[in-house]
């Protein structure tokens, strides 16, 4: 099974982020900020814990609501695809970047459940 990092670093303002990357080193998704260095590796668990929910496609006229945990596929105001991982609670865990296809979209999820979960957890010092 395919194996990502979890690269996680202190921002100038001195809150905390990580970034997935899959094992051919690009970026799969971004957390947010977090004010302190716990709470963003709690963040990088429940992404672990997590890369396997079900896709809520936004796109999709009259689509199908899912509970939490979940993907929330969407089309950002340059028209292009992202995700957003909501955590059980409905926080905002991770979020991609711009695809210009859905199915690059739907690729970049897949590629969190297949990198996610085994991914090793690497902290780099500014």
């Amino acid at each position: 099974m395919a194996s990502g990092k979890f690269i996680l670093k202190k921002t100038a303002s001195g809150a905390y982020r990580f970034n997935l990357l899959a094992t051919n080193g690009q970026v799969i998704a971004t957390s947010e900020n977090y004010k302190s260095l716990e709470n963003c590796k709690t963040g990088v668990e429940s992404v672990r814990k997590n890369a396997l929910a079900e896709v809520e496609d936004q796109t999709s006229q009259g689509y199908e609501a899912k509970a939490n945990p979940k993907f929330e596929v969407y089309r950002d105001r340059a028209g292009e695809y992202r995700f957003r991982l909501k955590a059980v609670g409905g926080e905002i865990i991770a979020v991609s970047e711009g695809y210009k296809t859905k199915v690059s979209c739907l690729g970049g999820i897949r590629s969190i459940g297949r990198n996610a979960p085994e991914a090793v957890l690497i902290q780099v010092e500014r």
